[in-house]
C-alpha cells in the first residue's frame, strides 16, 4: 500500500499510548519476556510529547485509526517517553550531532506491510531537510531487521537498565544520510 504519514497531534496521544501498548505486547513478545515488556512500558516504550510539539512525529492511519507511528528528533534523547524527563531535552547541532530516529510502533494486524518503512522514509527526508548528515537510533531486537534492511549499521549492543533489576537488550545503529 501507499501509506501517507501525517504529523501527529496532541489529541493523538491517547491513541498513540494504546498503539504502543498493543504493539509492544504483540510484536516484542518473541524477543523479550513479559516482565521486560511490562517494565519497558512507560519509561522506554512510551509517547514522547516533545516529538509531537517539535513536529517530528508521524502517524499512519487506516480507516481513521492510527496503525503506525514513529519519528525523528533534533534533541539529545535516543529513546523513551517524556514522563520521566523533568527538563526540556537539549537540542542537537546538525553540524556535529546525529539526528535521532525514535519510537516506531505498528499495530500487530498491520505489521510487515510497509508502514514502518513509509514512516522511516518520511523521517529521513525531514532529517536531511534539517541539515543533519547522520542519524542514530536505539532499536529493539524486533526492530533491528527493519533498520538493517534500510542501511543502518550496528554500532553497539547493550542493555538498558529498568525497574526490578531487569534489563532490556537493544541495538544502537547509525546511518549516513549525506547522500540521501
Amino acid at each position: 500500500m501507499n501509506w501517507q504519514p501525517r504529523l501527529a497531534r496532541e489529541e493523538d496521544v491517547p491513541a498513540l499510548a494504546e498503539l504502543i501498548r498493543v504493539s509492544s505486547w504483540a510484536l516484542q513478545a518473541s524477543y523479550y519476556s513479559a516482565a521486560q515488556i511490562e517494565a519497558a512500558l512507560g519509561p522506554i516504550f512510551a509517547v514522547d510529547r516533545q516529538l509531537i510539539r517539535d513536529g517530528t512525529y508521524f502517524v499512519i492511519e487506516q480507516n481513521d485509526t492510527i496503525v503506525g507511528c514513529g519519528g525523528w528528533s533534533k534533541r539529545k534523547s535516543l529513546y523513551g517517553g517524556d514522563s520521566e524527563r523533568s527538563t526540556e531535552d537539549p537540542m542537537l547541532d546538525p553540524a556535529r550531532d546525529a539526528a535521532r530516529i525514535r519510537a516506531f510502533f505498528v499495530h500487530p494486524s498491520c505489521a510487515r506491510r510497509g508502514i514502518g518503512t513509509s514512516i522511516l522514509y518520511a523521517c529521513e527526508r525531514a532529517i536531511v531537510s534539517a541539515q543533519f548528515l547522520t542519524t542514530d537510533l536505539v532499536a529493539t531486537l524486533a526492530g533491528e531487521p527493519l533498520y538493517a534492511s534500510h542501511g543502518y549499521s550496528v554500532i553497539e549492543r547493550y542493555e538498558i537498565s529498568m525497574a526490578n533489576g531487569l534489563n532490556l537488550p537493544v541495538v544502537r545503529m547509525s546511518k549516513c544520510l549525506a547522500v540521501y
